[in-house]
């Protein structure tokens, strides 16, 4: 979905609610996973289809990363970068490789994170319309499979300072080439536009 259609963002009880729907059904922790990549990582759909095994994991083939190492080409343009993991990820992640290595035809080299029960990867579209579809059977309108990335700029975007952070920092994250696109993506705020007045 483009910038001009904006997809809704979503809060802490609407992400929590997403998870536990998707962890109750079947195929629960890999579309989890999925999910918690967008929201917690911002990666879009085409860079959760293009997540191979070897941009998450250290060097012993083990134990995953604090980081995904995301190269251009499975990401939008130029757009390759390096981003933090979330521990949820982290965690969900090292449950998803245990499952993998059960395939004959898992590599390390090679594979990718997102399979289904029939094909050893999938498409960004598949992903689109997953989104799609978890979102419509929790009657989240409004909501596309840009949601949790909108998500992630916006709730990292209110936080960054914290950490003595800047805009810069999102921008690197998401792999936007300008920081102008970073911003358009930043749902506003009138409670916190009053609060920042007041300590003016």
């Amino acid at each position: 979905m483009g910038i001009g259609k904006q997809s809704k963002v979503l809060n802490k009880s609407q992400i929590e609610m997403v998870s536990q729907y998707l962890r109750s059904k079947r195929n629960g922790l890999r579309n989890e996973t999925i999910f918690l990549l967008s929201v917690k990582s911002g990666l879009r759909s085409k860079e959760i289809s293009q997540l191979q095994w070897k941009y998450v994991l250290k060097s012993d083939g083990e134990t995953i990363d604090d980081y995904i190492n995301l190269p251009n080409s499975s990401s939008k343009g130029k757009s390759g970068r390096i981003i933090p993991l979330h521990k949820s990820i982290r965690e969900n992640l090292q449950l998803l490789l245990i499952e993998h290595k059960k395939y004959r035809s898992f590599d390390l080299n090679s594979s990718f994170i997102v399979r289904t029960e029939r094909s050893p990867f999938t498409s960004s579209q598949s992903v689109v319309n997953m989104f799609q579809s978890w979102y419509r059977k929790l009657g989240l309108l409004g909501c596309s499979s840009h949601s949790g990335r909108r998500t992630f700029i916006t709730e990292t975007s209110k936080k960054i300072s914290l950490v003595g952070g800047s805009l810069r920092d999102i921008q690197m994250m998401v792999g936007h080439s300008s920081l102008q696109t970073t911003q358009r993506y930043i749902e506003s705020d009138s409670e916190s536009q009053r609060k920042v007045v007041e300590l003016i």
